[in-house]
């Protein structure tokens, strides 16, 4: 369930009346989502998804995201545009929060990822992050490293209640990342939650990427390692070396890693599970009685983590020296 704040009529009638888009014909709430409430809205001028904002979104990076997507969709990039009202705005209010207008993409997630679509996924990050080389703005992650302990503290009283040793087996991850984090790596604007629910595909093509509020800046290799975790495992947490492969070479088509990006590819793929361990751990300890939003299980990304800890080298994942930039 993601759709958290009713929208009257009545509001959402003045609200669409400042937008060059004819009348509502239709207006339904989007399950899919969990941290805003998303209407595919229908006027006389065609479809366009309306979010509002919810409070786990500070209202203050919302330039940064509406801007972010303004610019890649300038360079091309299939994703959400967002659209001006008559005053040029991009951002209001309704119902109370801010709120946004974006346009519609066709295609839908995918249940189960093929190698191909990993490959599809790779080209695109890729040309993401190049588009947004030239992007004026940044924002710090603040779910990358400087963030998982504050993080772990917030569940590290009740870790072992999901899992014995838990509590001991976070800790030890995280001193040694810490200690290990790479200092200098290529960056730029990355996605940073590219999970198979924010990425369209039509048949095999990929057509779109949705829900950049998570981007910010950081290393592109990071953005990567987050996808060998989401896109890379089967059902059974098993990790499938073809669809690997077939990501970093459709990554490394459009934008060879450097050397350095290769070889902490392991270590960047152990910050990405313990990120995610640890914001699933958190939303597990903490879901409030009766919700509607079903905590998912941080324990499929243990599983991740243990098997990136046993990997010694970046060509376990399926990418060889022919495919770093000289």
């Amino acid at each position: 369930m993601a759709v958290y704040t009713d929208v009257p009529d009545e509001a959402l009638a003045a609200f669409i009346s400042h937008y060059d888009i004819g009348s509502v014909l239709a207006f339904k709430g989007i399950a899919e989502g969990v941290e805003n409430s998303n209407f595919l809205l229908h006027t006389e001028a065609g479809y366009y998804i309306l979010t509002l904002y919810e409070k786990r979104v500070n209202p203050a990076e919302l330039p940064y995201f509406i801007g972010l997507m303004e610019h890649l969709a300038a360079a091309d990039i299939s994703c959400p545009t967002p659209i001006a009202n008559l005053d040029s705005e991009t951002l209001g209010t309704l119902a109370g929060k801010p709120a946004a207008i974006y346009t519609f993409l066709n295609g839908m997630s995918i249940r189960r990822a093929k190698a191909t679509h990993c490959q599809e996924l790779g080209k695109a990050m890729a040309e993401m992050h190049l588009a947004g080389a030239n992007f004026s703005m940044h924002r710090k992650n603040a779910l990358s490293i400087d963030g998982w302990r504050p993080l772990f503290e917030l569940s590290r009283d009740r870790a072992d209640t999901v899992c014995h040793g838990l509590t001991s087996e976070i800790e030890h991850e995280l001193s040694m990342l810490e200690e290990n984090w790479p200092k200098d790596r290529p960056s730029g604007e990355i996605h940073a939650d590219l999970f198979t629910d924010n990425v369209f595909f039509l048949g095999d093509e990929l057509s779109g990427i949705i829900d950049f509020y998570f981007a910010c800046t950081d290393y592109f290799a990071y953005d990567v390692a987050i996808c060998l975790n989401a896109w890379c495992f089967e059902p059974d947490e098993s990790f499938n070396v073809t669809k690997a492969r077939a990501l970093l070479k459709g990554y490394s088509s459009v934008r060879p890693f450097t050397e350095a990006e290769f070889h902490t590819l392991p270590l960047l793929a152990r910050g990405a599970a313990l990120r995610f361990l640890l914001t699933r751990l958190y939303d597990w300890l903490t879901v409030p009685k009766g919700a509607l939003v079903t905590p998912k299980d941080p324990m499929e990304y243990i599983k991740k983590l243990r098997f990136h800890r046993d990997v010694t080298n970046a060509s376990d994942y399926g990418l060889g020296s022919v495919d770093i930039a000289s």
